[in-house]
């Protein structure tokens, strides 16, 4: 059970880093696509639509048409950036692999000591909550929200998988 619980965790470090990987392949296709778009476009109107759905909607809804212009300029001289994955990115996809297999490893320590499968299951359960409660509340100091209820909310959540889990027979 040991075996098959880190083979978990690493195979889902792996699908999280891969998943990584593809992301950041597609925002740079994007932000080419966007660039190309811009070099292309004459109309201003067109211009500003392209800018505007690439900000994120506060700035979206506040920017001005001066700025859009300025924006739309300063992008025409801007360099394409490659799509190809780099080293940097395959460090940080490395992180990513490490950070989840970490983070995932404090639910296997009770198949290492515990011999009752169930038992172990439910510890391990109950550490799963435990760290979904720890990151929540990391994530509400984080964002400048409440910490207490950001982490209660996570661990609630985390109640309501772990129940359609086990309902689905995990």
């Amino acid at each position: 059970m040991v075996l098959t619980a880190l083979g978990c965790n690493l195979a889902w470090g792996l699908v999280d880093s891969v998943m990584y990987l593809i992301r950041t392949a597609t925002e740079r296709r994007r932000k080419n696509t966007l660039l190309a778009r811009l070099r292309t476009t004459h109309d201003a109107s067109e211009t500003h639509r392209l800018i505007t759905d690439a900000l994120p909607p506060l700035f979206a809804a506040i920017v001005q048409p001066a700025a859009l212009d300025a924006l739309h300029q300063g992008l025409l001289t801007v360099r394409e950036p490659t799509v190809r994955l780099g080293g940097r990115d395959y460090a940080a996809a490395f992180g990513v692999f490490a950070l989840v297999v970490l983070a995932t490893f404090p639910v296997v320590i009770p198949f290492i000591f515990i011999s009752k499968i169930v038992l172990a299951l439910r510890v391990s359960n109950v550490l799963a909550i435990v760290t979904l409660f720890v990151g929540g509340f990391a994530l509400g100091r984080h964002t400048g929200g409440r910490p207490w209820v950001t982490g209660l909310a996570m661990s609630a959540i985390g109640v309501v998988l772990l129940a359609i889990i086990i309902a689905l027979g995990g």
